[in-house]
Order: C-alpha cells, then structure tokens, then sequence
C-alpha cells in the first residue's frame, strides 16, 4: 500500500483509526513526494526525527521518483485539471502508486476517484 500525505498527518495529529490503518497494513510505502511534504511541513528538527523515527519503525519504502512516474504524472494533468481539479503532486503520488502496481491509500476522493487504472482505499478520519 502506497500510503498518501493525508494519512500520515492524521497519524501525526493523534488519529487511531488512520494509526490502526497503518499498523494492519502488510505493507507500507511513501512516495518521495509525500516524504518531501511530511519533512516540509515539519515545524523544527524534533519534527524532522520523529517523522522519520516514526517511518522507520513501521518500515515504511521510500518509492523514489522516476521517469515513468513523471510522464504518466503529466498525463494525469493533461487529462484531469481541469475535470477534477488535480494537482501536480496528487499527481505524481497517483503514478507513483500506478507505476509500482501498489494501493493508494486516500482521504482524497475528489482528485483521486477519476484516475481509472488507480487502485484506490479511501479513508474517512
């Protein structure tokens, strides 16, 4: 399962029920891009340890970017910004997932419901 930003925010912030998902998951890989928003978004260097302490104890895969998942990214603008309002990094993490034959696991069902050969697992906080 490819697990995105969304989910392992609410972790952060105290969900079980996003943390339950996580640890049931066979399973568990990022996509660069997620990893990049998480360290982002971190608020100082406590933060940048602990998200990667808390990555490493669950054994999350780094999926890295690559060619393929930035061509089929672009694909993925062309045919659904305008449609469905779907953003670049949306849309790098659903080729990820694609590109790797992994599950994307969301809360995102707006940008993410429309792309056709994505596996999809919505998760509802």
């Amino acid at each position: 399962m490819l697990f995105d930003t969304d989910i392992l925010i609410w972790v952060q912030r105290g969900s079980l029920k996003a943390a339950r998902l996580v640890e049931r998951a066979a399973q568990r890989s990022i996509s660069a891009l997620s990893y990049m928003e998480l360290m982002q978004n971190a608020q100082n260097k406590d933060q940048h340890r602990h998200t990667k302490d808390f990555l490493a104890t669950f054994g999350f895969e780094l999926v890295p970017l690559s060619e393929n998942i930035g061509h089929r990214a672009a694909i993925y603008i062309e045919e659904y910004t305008l449609s469905h309002g779907i953003r670049a990094g949306d849309a790098i993490i659903a080729a990820t997932a694609v590109e790797n034959n992994l599950t994307l696991v969301s809360g995102d069902r707006k940008h993410f419901s429309p792309i056709k050969d994505l596996k999809l697992t919505l998760f509802k906080p």
